[in-house]
């Protein structure tokens, strides 16, 4: 059996045996792992040697950690490039896995990324949104199961999930590099088939702006270790029905990289404000 402490604590003191932790980590999504190649000094483990962490199979997802400083600054981050799903047949403790570690290993903050389908019509596909709130219609959660205290409360309360002063940060950031960013709730589903456009619309009427298939269950695993919590989703296609096109996980990737120098340049000066604060 899955033990998250265990597993957490020796992973973290695997990453404690190759370099100092820093105080703030970025989780890459699909087609989002350009930035980890921004960073200097860099080191990079991948995941297959750290305890417990699952190798990536998914396209776009590089499966490594790298730590490193952002560009011309003293700022040293932790990018996990690629993340796990439960649509791999992972169990919840295998998804939250990579953050707790984080915890364990003295980190402090944690900015969730991730390529999402817009619901919203006022949105297209290469804008980039900031995270205030979620639904998690996967029907797991990371807290169910046998109670460790030294995980955090048993019932955390998620009325502020994403870190009100990192909203503000990311939102600055945004302003001083002119780059528009959309704020909205992204709702979390388990995946791998895309939504129809049936349930499209049923997410729009509760209040969606956009979906995925992560995200949410590293966030409640994070705000239970007590980590400060931020997140961004790229809108890389409009939701079934929002559109004619059909879906695929090729578009997913292509609008992701048509955006990478903006969504790096916000990154990085979200990363570097949110580590002084």
């Amino acid at each position: 059996m899955f033990d998250p402490k265990k597993s957490a604590t020796e992973a973290s003191q695997y990453l404690l045996s190759k370099c100092k932790p820093p105080s703030v980590a970025v989780v890459l999504g699909s087609g989002l792992g350009a930035f980890g190649d921004t960073l200097s000094d860099c080191i990079t483990i991948p995941y297959e040697e750290i305890p417990y962490f699952e190798p990536s199979h998914v396209k776009g997802h590089a499966g490594s950690l790298k730590v490193g400083y952002l560009p011309s600054s003293n700022t040293r981050v932790a990018a996990f490039c690629g993340r796990s799903h439960l649509y791999e047949g992972l169990s919840v403790e295998q998804i939250a896995h990579p953050t707790r570690t984080f915890s364990f290993w003295v980190g402090k903050a944690i900015v969730f990324t991730n390529a999402a389908g817009g619901i919203n019509p006022q949105y297209t596909p290469g804008d980039l949104m900031l995270i205030q709130d979620h639904i998690n219609l996967t029907g797991r959660n990371p807290l169910v199961g046998a109670h460790n205290n030294s995980l955090g409360a048993r019932f955390i309360d998620m009325t502020h999930a994403y870190d009100e002063e990192i909203q503000a940060l990311i939102q600055q950031s945004a302003a001083s590099n002119n780059t528009k960013i959309q704020r909205g709730v992204y709702l979390s589903l388990l995946g791998p088939s895309y939504e129809t456009p049936a349930e499209v619309r049923s997410y729009k009427v509760l209040g969606a702006d956009a979906v995925g298939m992560s995200t949410v269950l590293e966030v409640i695993a994070a705000r239970q270790v007590g980590l400060r919590v931020g997140g961004i989703s790229c809108i890389t296609n409009m939701a079934a029905g929002i559109s004619v096109e059909l879906l695929s996980h090729d578009e997913v990737k292509e609008t992701a990289s048509r955006v990478k120098s903006t969504f790096i340049e916000l990154l990085t000066e979200s990363l570097k404000r949110i580590a002084a604060s």
